[in-house]
């Protein structure tokens, strides 16, 4: 018999479902919402509407793409964290009830667990154990992967992750959000050496993105005193130094923990992941070291059902259930699911 498990992601500003049968993800359906770009940034509030109005249509299409109906759902899966908790409650609150009308189990995801086995849904896929650098939003992580669901986070950031970072000072120099996609655009036309800004010294694995956010500040006010049109007349050498500053930042520490481990399997995950820049960095670093490297299809990095899809599947097969009882958990970490 075939194993259909539905999973949905809203954890934040997409409404994602995905079906996946036996293992292979069928489709992954999203839902992307443009509400927040004239704010600069999520709305929480906003981001828990929309859910409520996307999340019945993109169910029924995901299904319907899969050509299965709901009765042929062996079990319903959801990000159960880290999120926004209004967002969180929209997908837990279907799912749950999906669960319980159907009679079928419950999984919860985590979220910066699944972005890592997004690396899982197509081929080629990463040999155990290795290393993924988790780059989104919210998050900037050095992971050691031993097994489907045992991970253990080696270092991360004790400020900004480097994608608010890249929003943050998308939002400085004037760029419209989302920021880190409009500074990788406006980089590529420019002089990644033009502009010094300093790295902050973080101890073991950590990182640290806030003072770069500050130093970018002060660099612009200074010089915008002495030249009003100084961002426009050098905006692309703007965004190519500070991507250069914040991409070179992460693959410091990911080459220190490759030495460390001597793991040689790389892997990057998450909405940055997208980026150009870090990308071709990371592709350069891989030959220099020969390092086997891993970066999911574009679809798979951002926010997406696929990746929850892929880790309920190995849950399933763990047999790892939720109750009713279950709630989002919105700074949920994930050195809990260590086995």
């Amino acid at each position: 018999m075939d194993i259909n498990i539905l999973a949905i992601e809203s954890s934040c500003d997409e409404t994602s479902a995905s079906v996946i049968q036996n293992g292979n993800v069928i489709n992954n359906i999203i839902a992307t919402q443009s509400v927040h770009e004239k704010y600069g940034g999520v709305v929480p509030e906003l981001a828990s509407r929309a859910h409520q109005q996307n999340i019945v249509p993109v169910v029924e299409q995901a299904l319907s793409a899969a050509n299965i109906s709901k009765k042929d759902l062996n079990a319903v899966a959801f990000t159960q964290g880290p999120g926004l908790l209004g967002a969180l409650l929209v997908g837990s609150s279907f799912a749950k009830s999906l669960s319980s009308a159907l009679k079928i189990p419950l999984i919860g995801v985590n979220h910066m667990q699944a972005h890592i086995l997004a690396h899982f849904i197509e081929d080629p896929k990463p040999s155990f154990p290795f290393l993924c650098l988790t780059v989104s939003g919210g998050h900037t992580q050095i992971v050691k992967v031993n097994d489907y669901l045992d991970m253990e986070i080696l270092g991360e950031t004790k400020d900004d992750a480097v994608g608010e970072a890249f929003d943050k000072i998308a939002k400085i120099i004037g760029l419209p959000y989302p920021g880190g996609p409009m500074i990788d655009k406006h980089a590529k036309n420019g002089d990644p050496e033009k502009f010094k800004f300093p790295e902050t010294e973080m101890p073991g694995f950590n990182y640290s993105f806030s003072g770069i956010k500050t130093a970018v500040l002060y660099f612009l006010q200074n010089n915008s005193q002495k030249d009003k049109d100084f961002v426009k007349n050098n905006l692309d050498d703007i965004c190519a130094s500070v991507q250069h500053r914040l991409i070179t930042t992460l693959l410091q520490k990911l080459k220190k923990a490759s030495k460390h481990t001597g793991i040689k399997e790389i892997a990057i995950a998450g909405g940055v992941s997208a980026n150009s820049y870090l990308r071709e960095v990371l592709a350069k670093t891989g030959e220099e070291l020969k390092w086997n490297t891993y970066i999911p299809k574009f679809e798979f990095c951002t926010d997406n059902a696929g990746m929850i899809a892929m880790t309920a599947h190995f849950k399933y097969q763990n047999q790892e259930f939720l109750d009713m009882n279950a709630a989002p958990i919105p700074r949920m970490k994930f050195t809990a699911e260590k086995k």
